[in-house]
């Protein structure tokens, strides 16, 4: 049976007894310098996004939609060893040799021989292809392990296409998790060949330091758009903790509207409503239909958090906006005509915060009413924000929550605890 491996990315994980403990996100290779590539096992994603590692030899069978193994997994935090490579994540893109002439792999086989070891033989690839918007054209070919040459050069410019083909249905959380794992030239090159709107949704799941690590390797122009693609808070948040004359130079390069909702947010302390809350949330003239509040609600780049309500206000629609109004839940919405008015379905028990509320408070405020999202009012009664339960839920998390699957669950660093430390999930085999 031959399996690409970058089919395999996302697929689930369950145990001998039905239960999925995971997904793959990586496959392990050992290179050998006259051999095809021993598959070693994969890297498998556990809850809470911790990478572990599976042997191939517990793997029962694969198939288009599930991987079962057999036996126990260890829920030890996967380390790479030095002669190993992550198929998916570091030789996809490469540029290779195949008949004297450039190529780039696009995916890889991987086959079970009589012995039982599982080896890559088989190397997909596009030749004569060139970079950016050339990179479609030529020949696309599967050929033997044997008749590819330079899998151990390393490359200025690997490019990743391919390695983002393989993630593209994945969440941006997820993403996420996949870039800290990389090395940093990988990541760099990663990061470089995302769309702007979806490095900026990647960057706003990943830990400080990544983020500026990331941001710091682009172009100031670059830099910029993607700090625009953000979400208004989590931009004021990641240029809060860059080098003051670097955040300054971002800024002046974003286009004014762009960075005037920023420019708002970081005159309110971090840990406050108004340091909290996004800029950007649902606002409606009490004019409109219920019918344009609910397509309104239903738009992809919406939070759930964010879409829980509408907020009515007075023109403009823009925060700070015309006079506040109230807001609309959404199963209120749900309830009254479409051709209704949304100005009907004001709920008016709902009192706004101040921006200057801390976060205490804010917490206390949507616990006592059982809220998801709170509307933010300024003093001269406009709307100004609303802060939802995820942007308290970030600011309560200890820092460096997000790095979190990188330790036991005690808060020892996997990698140092002993041999009976490691714990295992998954039934017998």
């Amino acid at each position: 049976m031959r399996i690409f491996v970058a089919r395999l990315a996302g697929t689930p994980v369950f145990d001998p007894e039905g239960d999925q403990i995971g997904r793959v996100r990586d496959v392990v290779v050992a290179m050998r310098p006259n051999d095809p590539p021993r598959v070693h096992g994969l890297v498998v994603e556990v809850q809470p996004r911790r990478r572990v590692f599976l042997p191939i030899t517990r793997v029962r069978n694969i198939e288009a939609d599930a991987v079962i193994f057999t036996g126990a997994i260890n829920l030890r935090r996967f380390e790479k060893h030095s002669i190993e490579s992550l198929a998916i994540g570091e030789l996809l893109d490469l540029d290779v040799e195949l008949g004297g002439q450039r190529a780039t792999v696009l995916d890889l086989a991987m086959e079970q021989t009589r012995t039982g070891e599982w080896l890559i033989t088989k190397v997909a690839v596009r030749r004569g292809a060139g970079r950016g918007l050339r990179r479609r054209r030529g020949e696309t070919l599967v050929v033997d392990w044997a008749e590819v040459a330079g899998f151990g050069a390393v490359q200025a410019d690997q490019g990743a296409a391919n390695l983002l083909a393989a993630f593209e249905e994945t969440r941006p959380a997820d993403l996420a998790n996949a870039l800290r794992h990389l090395p940093d030239k990988r990541r760099a090159e990663v990061a470089a060949a995302l769309e702007d709107e979806r490095l900026a949704d990647v960057l706003e799941e990943l830990p400080e330091r990544d983020q500026i690590g990331i941001l710091s390797r682009l172009d100031a122009e670059r830099a910029a758009d993607v700090l625009a693609a953000m979400d208004p808070d989590d931009a004021a948040d990641l240029l809060q903790d860059l080098p003051p004359a670097q955040a300054e130079a971002l800024l002046a390069r974003m286009e004014p509207r762009e960075a005037a909702p920023v420019l708002r947010l970081l005159n309110y302390a971090e840990n406050t409503a108004g340091g909290m809350m996004t800029s950007a949330p649902i606002v409606l003239p009490p004019h409109s239909t219920i019918a344009e509040a609910l397509a309104e609600i239903r738009r992809q780049d919406i939070t759930p958090a964010v879409a829980a309500q509408v907020y009515v206000a007075r023109p403009p629609s823009e925060t700070p906006t015309g006079k506040y109004l109230g807001v609309a839940h959404f199963q209120r919405l749900l309830r009254e005509p479409p051709s209704s008015l949304v100005g009907g379905a004001i709920d008016n028990s709902i009192d706004p915060i101040r921006p200057h509320l801390p976060l205490p408070a804010v917490t206390a405020y949507l616990a006592t009413y059982n809220l998801v999202a709170a509307p933010v009012v300024d003093e001269l009664g406009r709307l100004v924000g609303a802060v939802t339960v995820d942007d308290v839920l970030d600011h309560l998390l200890p820092p460096g929550w997000r790095e979190r699957d990188e330790r036991e669950p005690n808060g020892e660093d996997a990698s140092e605890s002993g041999d009976g430390a490691a714990r295992e999930v998954g039934g017998g085999g």
